[in-house]
């Protein structure tokens, strides 16, 4: 039988896996949370007390539905689930897996990577202290936890995460101090408008969880500072759209601007790329299937932020290519390009309402910390591109900004901003850093215990 490794267990995953299953196929499903649903459909311990609907309003059944879907696929046996496993390189039909009980090598003729995002962060005068998490670090911690990370919380950032997790934090009774969001109004409203011709009642639900926010919400700010102690953050500092300071006192913060896909081990894989310029990153070029290349499918937020809907599209579709490959043509592939095309056109209205905010990025001041990592600053990384040039993999040799454990994920994009600045370019001709093995930190002593081969 044809074997198919699927990794991740989100909404593009297990629509994939159930989607092979009615075909007759038994996909291998490596993830990495203890228990399926994604990040938008995470999932609390068992025996914890709270709500589907308090954990994800209004798609609480949409998320129990996709819980069940799966589960009954594992009672079933007719799908085999690797939990709390880590895909950390690929390499001649193999995928190689830690976990519990350390190295896995897993082989497959057909791979499809629905790996997801990860939040999308722009650095800011102390934010390498602790106490600053991301949004979706505050969101794993209300979810999977039932706590907020700080008793007095100021979310900054943009996109439509930043409203979510506020108002899912303001709902559990934390204290939410403000709601910063980079993005005006004008961008917001201009982007609106494509949003609601797509998805005019996930638009409005939005608006909605919006007002609710009232006086805790500010747009178009521009963030100075976090000000911290030898515990934490004590306040930020902003300037408001009107060009008023403030200081907000506080003592955590999470920040994001809305999500980038997680693309390392498509790059591993041999995805080909090209900049986006509506999502300011390089991305995997796939086909309307999601076919990225000789018996490789993507699915998801890792080929473009598509939104949970979207990702079960495209988990989908991308099962469909695969059984198209097999010779198997399955039933309703058109009608699903169809909702995929106006999924796509809301996404592209989203960013466009949530820019990257470029400008702000390549204003920082030299003493910015940029690689949380390797405790890189921005005025490091600009006095490396005359001798690097304005190539971003040089540049990391050089500066050492992408090798710590993030990988890039979470300084990358910044510092293509500050070497397109320094250099006068524009982003794109940075290019991007290749992704290597390991992808996530491998324990060494799974390393040193595994056979040869």
């Amino acid at each position: 039988m044809t074997r198919v490794l699927i990794v991740g267990a989100g909404p593009a995953g297990i629509r994939a896996a159930e989607t092979l299953v009615k075909a007759g196929l038994r996909p291998v499903i490596v993830d990495e949370a203890a228990r399926a649903g994604g990040q938008i459909y995470r999932r609390p311990p068992e025996g914890f007390r709270r709500t589907a609907r308090t954990l994800y309003g209004s798609e609480a059944a949409k998320a129990e539905h996709l819980h069940a879907t799966f589960d009954a696929l594992v009672t079933a046996g007719q799908v085999e689930h690797l939990p709390e496993h880590s895909v950390f390189a690929l390499r001649n039909g193999v995928a190689h897996a830690t976990g519990p009980n350390g190295l896995l090598r897993l082989p497959y003729d057909r791979l499809i990577l629905s790996t997801g995002a990860t939040d999308r962060v722009v650095p800011v005068p102390g934010w390498q202290s602790a106490g600053v998490y991301t949004l979706g670090a505050a969101q794993i911690a209300l979810k999977a936890q039932g706590m907020a990370l700080g008793r007095r919380i100021v979310l900054a950032g943009s996109g439509p995460l930043l409203t979510l997790v506020a108002a899912q934090l303001v709902k559990a009774g934390a204290g939410v101090a403000a709601v910063l969001d980079t993005s005006s109004y004008s961008d917001q409203m201009w982007g609106a408008a494509g949003m609601a011709a797509a998805r005019p009642w996930v638009t409005l639900r939005g608006l909605r969880m919006r007002a609710g926010l009232g006086r805790l919400y500010h747009a178009g700010v521009r963030l100075e500072r976090i000000e911290t102690d030898a515990n934490g953050p004590v306040a930020l500092h902003w300037q408001d759209a009107r060009g008023r300071w403030h200081e907000t006192p506080c003592d955590a913060v999470a920040m994001g601007w809305h999500l980038r896909a997680e693309t390392q081990l498509a790059d591993l894989a041999g995805a080909r790329f090209q900049w986006s310029a509506d999502w300011a990153q390089w991305l995997p070029q796939t086909d309307a299937l999601g076919r990225a290349g000789p018996e490789l499918y993507l699915a998801g937020d890792g080929v473009r932020i598509l939104g949970a809907d979207g990702a079960e599209r495209a988990g989908t579709l991308a099962a469909h290519a695969v059984l198209e490959d097999l010779g198997q043509p399955a039933s309703g592939t058109a009608a699903l390009l169809r909702r995929a095309a106006r999924l796509d056109r809301f996404a592209r209205a989203m960013a466009r309402a949530f820019p990257w905010p470029g400008a702000q990025v390549r204003a920082l001041p030299d003493a910015t910390v940029l690689c949380r990592c390797e405790g890189i600053t921005a005025g490091e990384l600009r006095g490396t591109v005359p001798m690097a040039g304005a190539e971003a993999n040089r540049v990391k040799s050089l500066a050492r900004v992408g090798m710590g454990r993030c990988q890039g994920r979470y300084c990358q994009l910044a510092a293509a901003e500050l070497i397109a600045g320094q250099a006068g370019c524009a982003v794109a001709q940075v290019g991007r850093l290749r992704g290597q093995p390991p992808v996530r930190p491998v324990p060494i002593a799974a390393l040193l215990d595994a056979p040869e081969g």
